[in-house]
C-alpha cells in the first residue's frame, strides 16, 4: 500500500465560461489510511477522486501515490483500483470471469489467477456464488463483485466512488460494515467519496468535508462533530441537523443570547460568557443538536434560563426516541428528546437546553467562534 498526497490540486472546466470545480486542495492520505470525501451535490468530491484516479487531468498543482508523482501518469500506470456506483460488471461473464478479467489482462500465470480470484472470494463470501452471471446476483453480492475485482489486482490505493448509492438502508449497512473490516484485513490504503453522511462519520478514519470545490474541514469523525471549524460543517454533520439562531450575545449585565425576534433568551455558565467576551453585544449564530434539547418536566414548565418554548408542527415517534419539529417564534427547531408521552402537532411543549454544548459562529464569516485563526480552506 501507499501514501496519496495532493499538493494544491485544482480543476477548471474550461468549456464555455470556466467554472472551478475544485479550488486547491491540500490532502495527504497516510499509508493504510481509510479517508472519506463527503459534502452535497456538486462540492466536487467525485472530482477530487477521479483525478486521484487519473479519469479527470489536473489543471495545477501536484499528485503523490507513494513516492511517484502521477500528476500526468495514465490510470493503468498508477496502481489503483476503483470500485464504481454502477457496478461495471460484464453481464456475460460468471463472477469467477469478472473477477479474473483484469488478471488475464495482465497476463498473470494462470494458478496466480485462480489463487486471487478463490482469496478475494473468501474474504467477500462470493465461493458459493463463482460460477453465476451478474443477472443472477443481489444488488449487494454484485457491490461484492465489484468489491472482489479490486481485491485481486492488489492495488496500492482503494478508491470508492458512492459505492452503496444503489442499494436499499439494509444492505448499506450491511457492505459499509463489509467494507470497513476489508479495511482492518487488509490494512488498504482507501480514499471513498459520499454524499451521505452517515457513512462517513461510521467508516473514515478521518473525513474531509467538502463544499463549492473548497475544503471545509478535514478531521476524525467526532472531532467535526464536537468541533466543526464552521457553520456549513456544523449543519452537514449530525442528523438531524443542528439548529442555528441568530441573535446577539449580552453584556456584563446580562451574559448569555438573546435571538433577533427575543423568543428565544439563554443565560450562559460563567465559563461560557468568559470565553464570549470579546462578543458581548455583536450578532452570533447560536447552534444546538437536536439531541442537547429534551422535554422539561411538565408542558407547562416555567420560563428558565435554559429554557426554550416550541410550538410543535410535527411528531415522529421513532421507538427509541421522539423527534419534535416546531418553531419557536421566527426559528424552526428540531428536538430529539426521551421516548414519554408523545405531544401532538399543534402542542406547545417546554425545552431545556443543554448550556455545555452549545455552538458558537461568527455571524458574518460564520467561522465557529474560538477557531478564527484556523484556515477553512
Amino acid at each position: 500500500m501507499a501514501r496519496v498526497k495532493l499538493e494544491q490540486v485544482r480543476k477548471v472546466y474550461e468549456d464555455g465560461k470556466p467554472y472551478v470545480a475544485v479550488h486547491g486542495i491540500d490532502l495527504e492520505v497516510a499509508d493504510g489510511e481509510f479517508v472519506v470525501l463527503v459534502g452535497p451535490s456538486g462540492c466536487g468530491k467525485s472530482t477530487t477522486l477521479r483525478m486521484i484516479a487519473g479519469l479527470e487531468p489536473v489543471t495545477s498543482g501536484s499528485l503523490w501515490i507513494g513516492d511517484r508523482v502521477v500528476t500526468d501518469m495514465a490510470p493503468k500506470d498508477r496502481d489503483i483500483a476503483m470500485v464504481f456506483q454502477n457496478y461495471a460488471l460484464y453481464p456475460h461473464m460468471t463472477v469467477y470471469d469478472n473477477l479474473a478479467f483484469a488478471l488475464k489482462l495482465r497476463k498473470q500465470p494462470k494458478a496466480e489467477i485462480d489463487t486471487r480470484v478463490k482469496q478475494a472470494a473468501d474474504i467477500l463470501g462470493l465461493r458459493e456464488v463463482l460460477d453465476r452471471t451478474p443477472k443472477q446476483l443481489s444488488g449487494g453480492q454484485r457491490q461484492r463483485v465489484a468489491v472482489g475485482r479490486a481485491i485481486v489486482r492488489q492495488p496500492q490505493v482503494f478508491l470508492f466512488d458512492e459505492p452503496l448509492s444503489n442499494l436499499d438502508a439494509k444492505l448499506r449497512v450491511q457492505t459499509r460494515r463489509e467494507i470497513s473490516k476489508l479495511h482492518r484485513d487488509l490494512n488498504a490504503t482507501m480514499i471513498y467519496v459520499t454524499h451521505d453522511q452517515v457513512e462517513a462519520m461510521t467508516m473514515g478514519d478521518r473525513i474531509v468535508v467538502m463544499n463549492a470545490g473548497h475544503v471545509q474541514q478535514i478531521d476524525s469523525p467526532l472531532a467535526l462533530y464536537n468541533r466543526p471549524a464552521n457553520k456549513f460543517v456544523a449543519g452537514f454533520i449530525g442528523s438531524p441537523a443542528m439548529n442555528f439562531v441568530p441573535g446577539t450575545i449580552g453584556g456584563d449585565a446580562e451574559p448569555g443570547f438573546r435571538s433577533d425576534d427575543g423568543a428565544i433568551a439563554l443565560r450562559f455558565p460563567d465559563a461560557t460568557s468568559r470565553a464570549l467576551g470579546t462578543y458581548q453585544g455583536k450578532k452570533v449564530i447560536v447552534g444546538v443538536r437536536p439531541e442537547h434539547l429534551a422535554m422539561a418536566e411538565g408542558s407547562g414548565a416555567a420560563a428558565g434560563p435554559s429554557t426554550v418554548r416550541l410550538n410543535l408542527d410535527a411528531v415522529e415517534p421513532m421507538g427509541n426516541e421522539i423527534v419534535l419539529h416546531g418553531r419557536a417564534g421566527a426559528h424552526d427547531l428540531t428536538a430529539r428528546v426521551a421516548p414519554r408521552q408523545v405531544p401532538e402537532p399543534g402542542d406547545e411543549v417546554a425545552l431545556t437546553v443543554d448550556l455545555t454544548q452549545l455552538h458558537f459562529f461568527d455571524a458574518t464569516t460564520e467561522i465557529a467562534i474560538g477557531r478564527e485563526s484556523d484556515t477553512a480552506a
